[in-house]
């Protein structure tokens, strides 16, 4: 716990720089420009278990979301910065994530069960499957797969939000990125996404590690005129 009040306070309280704050002990390795005015960086950390990584989610204001997953792609950690919550893998899921059967099989059904930080907790059942097509955005090489997901309150048996969209896969760096979906909220409202990486930077490219997304950020501007 200690750990992670020292990352959430050198993040959250860290006025916006030319240059994202990578945590000390940390090394980023690759920093992504995306659709709806989002930039994120990949890092992984000396003290946390082989093979798990770090993503940090940048908007106009700063960092906003923190995630870490480990080689399997689990959920394990994911931080609001803005709300000041966060939410753990419980052990013991009904059907882990498998990145390794997804890229094998090129398909992954999942079924785990996540908790807040004020013991609420939420099932997560969907899969993820690839749909035979690559692509190359920026030079990088990446698998296109479909998903869906549904998030379920433990308790109550209310659905939170369902999902389902087109995402890509790296087997390089074994990480989703994000891409196109369509949310379903409570009431029957639905939500879309564009979230599809447009520029990929690495130790070394003038946008490494930036500290402003660059793509679509006008949208926004447009969204909310001036009074």
């Amino acid at each position: 716990m200690k750990r992670f009040a020292l990352l959430f306070a050198s993040l959250s309280a860290t006025p916006a720089m030319a240059e994202f704050p990578v945590p000390d002990g940390c090394t980023a390795y690759m920093t992504v420009q995306q659709r709806s005015c989002l930039v994120t960086h990949y890092y992984t950390c000396a003290a946390d278990p082989e093979g798990h990584q770090w993503r940090a989610d940048v908007g106009l204001d700063g960092p906003f979301f923190l995630s870490q997953i480990d080689r399997e792609t689990q959920w394990i950690l994911s931080i609001d910065l803005d709300a000041k919550t966060r939410e753990v893998l419980l052990p013991d899921p009904a059907d882990p994530a498998s990145f390794s059967d997804l890229a094998a099989t090129g398909l992954d059904a999942f079924d785990f069960t996540i908790e807040a930080n004020n013991g609420d907790q939420t099932r997560v059942v969907g899969f993820d499957r690839l749909t035979g097509q690559e692509v190359v955005i920026d030079g990088v090489p990446l698998l296109e797969a479909e998903n869906q997901v549904t998030l379920t309150d433990v308790k109550t048996g209310d659905v939170k939000w369902s999902a389902t969209g087109r995402e890509y896969i790296s087997l390089k760096h074994r990480l989703f990125l994000s891409g196109t979906g369509t949310y379903t909220l409570p009431d029957g409202d639905e939500v879309t996404s564009d979230d599809r990486p447009v520029e990929f930077d690495f130790p070394g490219d003038p946008g490494f590690l930036a500290d402003k997304p660059k793509y679509d950020c006008n949208l926004l501007d447009a969204a909310f005129p001036a009074n």
